[in-house]
């Protein structure tokens, strides 16, 4: 378990699953305009994650046989730092890799996707899971087709409760259910909740309980919007006031909240889907529940899809081809493995069953349960062209806002007027 905060640096982060970035040199033009050889470039982060993409990969040659497909990978930060390099010199490859919190960074590289595009695809948004097809988009702009999805729960440590004789978290509960089970749980040297650092794991609750994002739908920072400002500062407060969560140690401390539940130090934490399988086998052998974010102001429980997939490069000369290996990567048989392996939950509606046949019985309807729960009211993460600085800006301070030493809200403001 206490490696767990690895898996959650990218995805947000979320190197879920597959990936390939550029190995060795650009990967563009291809071959010209009715070339059918194709470079992949995604991210791969070590011999397991290459198995999975090339089998993927492998897939789509089996459908296309009359394409010369070639797969480039790289490891998460290396893929984008190449990215970068590749988007400025009109080098990327025709099919390349994206992740939902990166993409407003890298809009400019990618075609914009019409219904026209996905039908010569062969992808329709209507086979997704609700939702999947905002993971990829960008001011109401679709920019790529996801293979997996994500989103933020709330894990428990179910002996941890038990012995505080706590309200156990169940799909419906509400924030005041929240702060009973925090407050419950802070006994015996232990923290009720334990805070995040990342901004899935700080952010989901305040989203959850204003209702609303932190940015608008036209990518416009708001920070300083009044639900959400005061929902921040009642997470900060769960810190210096209500005293059911241990102050931050220091703004490096990055998987803080995660650590802290792994160790047993708090009986709750926020932590995306992609670690539930990690969580429920944990190498401290307590029993962990799961549940979804608690219903918020609106009466409903909001939380973000997330996820990573494929586009199309603007600088690519055969678009047609292109579209057709992404159509193939994301294919109901590439989809099915994705789902068969357990490595990550994917992104068609139809596949996601076979994830959990994958998952051992003795967890299997546990992560159902809490799976459909939390995905029933979920929108794709918008972020601001800005997102990356915001984002660096607010990291550190959250250690001020949790030691009340400063208002979380006034933090936000602060990063409104800098960034907007």
């Amino acid at each position: 378990m206490k490696h767990i905060r690895k898996a959650i640096a990218a995805a947000a982060i979320i190197p879920l699953a597959l990936s390939a970035c550029g190995g060795t040199g650009g990967a563009t033009s291809e071959g010209g305009s009715d070339s059918k050889d194709i470079v992949i470039e995604m991210w791969a982060g070590g011999e397991n994650d290459q198995k999975a993409i090339q089998t993927q990969v492998d897939i789509a040659k089996k459908l296309l046989p009359d394409y010369n497909i070639e797969l480039r990978t790289a490891p998460w930060g290396d893929f984008f730092t190449k990215l970068t390099t590749n988007m400025a010199s009109g080098n990327m490859a025709c099919v390349t890799g994206m992740n939902s919190g990166r993409l407003s960074s890298y809009v400019d590289g990618f075609v914009e996707l019409t219904d026209a595009d996905l039908e010569t695809a062969g992808l329709k948004k209507s086979e997704l899971a609700p939702g999947a097809d905002e993971v990829l988009m960008n001011k109401g702009k679709l920019y790529g087709i996801p293979f997996d999805v994500a989103t933020m729960l709330v894990y428990y440590n179910e002996d941890q409760l038990a012995a505080a004789n706590a309200p156990v978290p169940a799909p419906g509960w509400n924030f005041d259910d929240f702060e009973a089970t925090a407050k419950a749980a802070t006994a015996n040297g232990k923290q009720g909740f334990a805070v995040g650092m990342g901004d899935f794991q700080w952010m989901a609750l305040p989203i959850s309980k204003a209702g609303l994002q932190p940015v608008k739908e036209d990518g416009t920072l708001d920070l300083t919007n009044e639900k959400f400002a005061a929902a921040a500062d009642w997470y900060a407060g769960l810190v210096s006031e209500q005293k059911v969560a241990a102050e931050v140690a220091s703004a490096s401390e990055l998987g803080w909240g995660e650590d802290q539940f792994s160790n047993g130090n708090a009986a709750m934490a926020v932590d995306g889907t992609w670690n539930a399988v990690s969580y429920l086998t944990n190498e401290s052998g307590f029993n962990v529940g799961i549940a979804p974010l608690p219903v918020g102001d609106s009466g409903e429980s909001l939380g973000l899809v997330l996820g990573s997939g494929f586009g199309i490069a603007k600088n690519c000369e055969n678009k047609e081809a292109a579209l057709k290996v992404m159509g193939a990567l994301l294919s109901e048989e590439a989809q099915d493995f994705v789902a068969s392996s357990g490595r990550s939950y994917p992104a068609r509606a139809s596949s996601q069953p076979k994830y959990f046949e994958s998952l051992d019985e003795a967890y299997r309807d546990k992560v159902q349960a809490a799976f459909e729960a939390g995905f029933a009211n979920v929108q794709g993460q918008r972020v601001s062209d800005e997102w990356a600085q915001v984002s660096a800006y607010l990291t550190p301070e959250l250690v001020n806002a949790y030691a009340g030493r400063a208002k979380l809200s006034d933090i936000l403001a602060t990063a409104q007027g800098q960034f907007k």
